[in-house]
């Protein structure tokens, strides 16, 4: 799709079109730079200027102090020509154009702390040492507020009350290279999910980047909002972001369904869920990462509370997904890691998820226990024979998890590491004594 011709000949209603570098940081939100259409090929290979400090701004966009790097270096933001989206279906406005982009030093190195990068290892050392390829989709879940009111719960009376935006988004979304497949009106008041494909690899995290970007475009030109907070209101439901994974052989076959098994999960299917509940508690710090993460991540919501294995259970923190008659299981076989949401950024979430279960792998693990009850229902020595543990109950307590946990802690590079801390820690202290309703605001605001 890469186009670079004469801006003078794609002007939108503003002026010259833009283009837009984007870098997904460590917030899970998408930061850049934008140039005119016309310097495209030129950047292409150039690619733009970046501050390595900036990957210690906080949601609420203060530099945590201290941060490796201070005002000192420079960094490249390099394009990867695969993720190019360009949508241009409002009249009204430019077309949404941009690339997403790997963090590099100047001269071109790997920079240490970009966790495009830290994915593109783990998905390697994936492959290398088990064989296996990884593929994946983001299920997202979103809240709209605007013009009207919100319809209850799954109804066509809340498809129809937001018209056109459920078309226009598929549209959209569509001519972005997305491949949508469902959207629906969720649970939650003013709560909806978009589903798309699953992808390969990298892919599958760079489309959850790219899908917000364009549900925020779509809703801004219907004067909507959408926000992708993990919960608008400490009662209410929270937006979980579901990460369904599944594998291929090195020769693209369908690698993690065994019907002879418990489950149908195979061997290595079993093992890596094993190393995703032993580091869990670990993990929760870089895939549910907000002050108001762990308002959702509580026994009863459907969410998460504890480091549970299920087979359609919607309280595990990895759960089994159906497959239906009249298609091959083998290859709609899928698992889904449910400890996440759009605070974290899912090539940082991806690559700790891959992490931990390619552990299990080389460790041998036995598979974990199905749990076919809610864990919150269960007797604390039930809980305690079968090795279900209560996730934290804080940020603060998962980053400590995180701090504690030596094989987790490992691996992210130290440079990483330190400022993932930092600006976390900060990010607790902009909202010491702040209500979980002013919480939840700000970040419903941010996201």
């Amino acid at each position: 799709m890469i186009t670079g011709g004469d801006a003078a000949t794609t002007q939108g209603p503003s002026g010259s079109e833009l283009v837009t570098f984007l870098y997904g940081d460590l917030t899970g939100l998408s930061r850049g730079r934008s140039f005119p259409l016309r310097d495209l090929p030129e950047r292409l290979h150039s690619g733009v200027g970046w501050v390595p400090a900036d990957q210690a701004l906080t949601p609420f966009d203060e530099i945590a102090d201290p941060n490796p790097w201070g005002p000192v270096g420079d960094l490249r933001l390099l394009p990867d020509r695969r993720t190019e989206v360009r949508v241009d279906r409002w009249p009204e406005a430019s077309a949404l154009h941009f690339f997403l982009c790997d963090a590099v030093e100047t001269d071109g190195a790997r920079w240490e702390a970009c966790p495009r990068a830290l994915l593109k290892e783990a998905l390697s050392a994936l492959e290398r040492d088990a064989g296996l390829r990884l593929v994946a989709a983001f299920e997202q879940e979103f809240h709209l507020s605007g013009p009207g009111r919100s319809g209850p719960a799954f109804s066509m009376e809340a498809h129809r009350l937001v018209e056109p935006f459920g078309p226009m988004l598929v549209a959209a979304l569509e001519e972005g290279g997305q491949e949508p497949e469902t959207f629906l009106p969720e649970y939650g008041p003013g709560q909806y999910e978009i589903n798309c494909r699953p992808a390969e690899g990298i892919a599958a995290p760079d489309r959850a980047l790219s899908v917000r970007e364009i549900v925020r475009e779509s809703a801004r030109r219907l004067g909507h909002r959408a926000s992708f907070t993990p919960i608008v209101d400490p009662d209410g439901v929270g937006n979980g972001v579901h990460v369904h994974f599944s594998f291929l052989d090195e020769d693209g076959r369908p690698a993690g369904y065994d019907p002879a098994r418990p489950g149908r999960v195979s061997e290595a299917s079993g093992q890596f869920v094993a190393g995703i509940l032993r580091h869990l508690p670990a993990l929760v710090a870089l895939t549910a990462p907000s002050v108001i993460s762990y308002l959702r991540l509580t026994p009863h919501r459907w969410s998460a509370g504890f480091t549970a294995f299920g087979d359609r259970n919607r309280e595990a923190a990895v759960r089994i997904a159906p497959t239906y008659a009249g298609a091959d299981p083998e290859r709609q076989f899928n698992l889904e890691y449910r400890a996440a949401d759009a605070a974290a950024c899912p090539h940082l979430a991806l690559a700790a998820i891959v992490l931990a279960g390619l552990e299990g792998i080389r460790e041998k693990l036995p598979d974990p226990p199905l749990i076919a009850a809610d864990p919150a229902e269960m007797r604390d020595e039930e809980r305690a024979r079968l090795g279900v543990r209560r996730l934290p109950g804080s940020l603060e307590e998962a980053l400590d998890a995180l701090e504690a946990d030596e094989v987790a802690r490992s691996w992210l590079p130290p440079l990483l590491l330190e400022c993932y801390l930092s600006m976390k820690r900060t990010e607790i202290r902009l909202l010491d004594g702040a209500e979980p309703t002013e919480s939840c605001a700000r970040y419903l605001d941010v996201y």
